[in-house]
C-alpha cells in the first residue's frame, strides 16, 4: 500500500450526499477532505473542504436517476485537489441492514441485491444509497466497495427490546424495532470510552433534522428511540416521532387520505414544522417570539427528556447524557431545555460550559454527567471499509 492510497466514503441522505476523502497511510484512515452535494440545488455544486481551504465548484451536469453524470463530474472536480486515481475503495452508509447485515460488508452483486431487497423497510433512504453504489460501480468497476449499516450497531439489543406487541408471525417476518443512526452511535461510544470511561450507562441524543436517542451500556447498544422506521421516537424537523397508530387509521378511514398523502404528512409536514407552522429548523424557532415556535421547542425538549427517562429503565440506571449531531453539538438552549426536565434525576448544567459547547457541561455537583461530543459517521464508514480491505 503506497502513501498516496485513498479511501472515499459516501454518506447519502434523502437529498444530499456527504463525501469523505481519507488517506490510507498506516493502520487507520485519516480524514484529509470532505465534500457535500445537495441534489436538489439548481445549479448543482460540490462544496469541498481540504484542510483550512474551502471551495465551491459548480457542476454542469443534471441529476438523473442513475447519477452516472453526477458521479463522473464529481470525480473530475475532486481530481483537481486529490489524486483520485489512487482511490482503492469506497465505503457507503446504508440505512437498513435488516437481520441480514449485522456488521459492515464488502459489496458484490449478491450483497447489492440483498440491500435492494430491504428497500421496503427504508423506502426513502435505501434507494439513494443504491444509486451511489451502482453509479460508482459503473464509473469505477474495479474499485472495491463496502457498506456500513445504520442498523447494525443495534443488533446487540435484547429481543425483548426489539419486539413490537404484534402477532409473532409478523415479528418473524421482520416487523420489529431495528434502531438507526448506528454509525453515529458507534463513533460516540468510542469517544465516550476514551474521554469519560466512568460513564458506563449513558444515553446519547443524536439531534439533527433526523433525531434519535440510544442507550449505551459500556458502549453496547441496548435501546434506541427509533424502531421499525425512521419515523419513530422523538419529534424531528418534519417527522412526528411517536404517534398513536389510531391517528393513521383515522386519516385513512374517516378522512379518506391516500397512502401517499399520509406518507407525505409523516415524512415532510409533521415534527417541528407541523407543530410550529413556521419552520423545521430549531435555530429559526429559537429566534421566533411567537407562541407556536416556543411550543414546538418545548415539545421537542420534553420528548427528548422523556426518552432519556425510559432508557434509564432499560439500562437499570444512568451515569451520563451525551448530546451530538448538529443541534446537540451547537445549540445550548436545547440542551438546557432537556436538562431542566431531568433535574429530578439530579442533572444540573453549568451554564457557562454549556454556552461554550464544552465537552463536559454538567456542574460539579450534578449526580449525572452531561457531555457534548461531535460525531463523525464518515470516520466510522472509512474505518470499517479499511478493516474489510484488510480481510481481502
Amino acid at each position: 500500500m503506497s502513501l498516496t492510497d485513498l479511501l472515499l466514503t459516501f454518506n447519502a441522505g434523502s437529498s444530499t450526499v456527504k463525501i469523505g476523502i481519507f488517506s490510507m497511510a498506516g493502520a487507520k484512515a485519516r480524514h484529509i477532505g470532505k465534500g457535500v452535494i445537495d441534489l436538489r440545488a439548481e445549479p448543482l455544486s460540490l462544496g469541498l473542504k481540504k484542510g483550512s481551504q474551502t471551495f465551491e465548484m459548480p457542476l454542469k451536469v443534471e441529476v438523473t436517476e442513475d447519477l452516472h453524470d453526477v458521479i463522473g463530474e464529481t470525480f473530475a472536480r475532486l481530481a483537481d485537489h486529490f489524486d483520485v486515481a489512487a482511490a482503492r475503495a469506497a465505503g457507503h452508509r446504508v440505512v437498513h441492514g435488516g437481520d441480514r447485515f449485522t456488521k459492515a460488508a464488502a459489496l458484490d452483486n449478491a450483497g447489492i441485491a440483498a440491500i435492494e431487497a430491504l428497500t421496503p423497510l427504508a423506502p426513502l433512504h435505501q434507494p439513494q444509497a443504491l444509486r451511489f453504489i451502482r453509479a460508482l460501480g459503473h464509473l469505477k468497476p474495479h474499485l472495491a466497495q463496502t457498506a456500513s449499516f445504520d442498523t447494525a450497531f443495534h443488533a446487540t439489543q435484547d429481543d425483548l427490546v426489539r419486539r413490537l406487541a404484534i402477532p409473532r408471525a409478523l415479528h418473524e417476518e421482520g416487523i420489529k424495532r431495528y434502531g438507526f443512526h448506528g454509525l453515529s452511535y458507534k463513533f460516540i461510544a468510542g469517544e465516550l470510552a476514551r474521554k469519560a470511561p466512568q460513564a458506563a450507562k449513558a444515553v446519547v441524543a443524536h439531534l439533527g433534522s433526523g433525531a434519535s436517542l440510544c442507550a449505551l451500556d459500556r458502549g453496547i447498544s441496548r435501546d434506541c428511540s427509533m424502531g421499525f422506521s425512521t419515523l419513530d421516537g422523538i419529534p424531528m424537523a418534519t417527522r412526528p416521532g411517536w404517534l398513536d397508530p389510531g391517528v393513521i387509521l383515522h386519516l385513512a378511514g374517516e378522512r379518506k387520505r391516500s397512502l401517499g398523502e399520509i406518507e407525505d404528512l409523516l415524512y415532510h409536514r409533521s415534527g417541528l414544522l407541523g407543530v410550529s407552522g413556521i419552520s423545521a429548523d430549531t435555530r429559526d424557532l429559537l429566534k421566533d417570539g411567537r407562541p407556536e415556535a416556543r411550543q414546538a421547542i418545548d415539545l421537542f425538549t420534553l420528548r427528548i427528556a422523556g426518552e432519556i427517562g425510559r432508557m434509564a429503565v432499560t439500562l437499570g440506571g444512568l451515569d451520563a447524557v451525551v448530546f451530538t449531531a448538529g443541534i446537540g453539538e451547537h445549540q445550548p438552549e436545547i440542551r438546557a431545555g432537556v436538562a431542566k426536565h431531568l433535574a429530578w434525576l439530579g442533572l444540573s448544567i453549568d451554564a457557562k460550559a454549556n454556552a461554550a459547547n464544552a465537552f463536559t457541561i454538567s456542574s460539579g455537583d450534578s449526580r449525572i454527567s452531561a457531555h457534548v461530543i461531535a460525531t463523525d459517521e464518515e470516520q466510522v464508514i472509512a474505518d470499517e471499509a479499511l478493516s474489510l480491505l484488510g480481510e481481502r
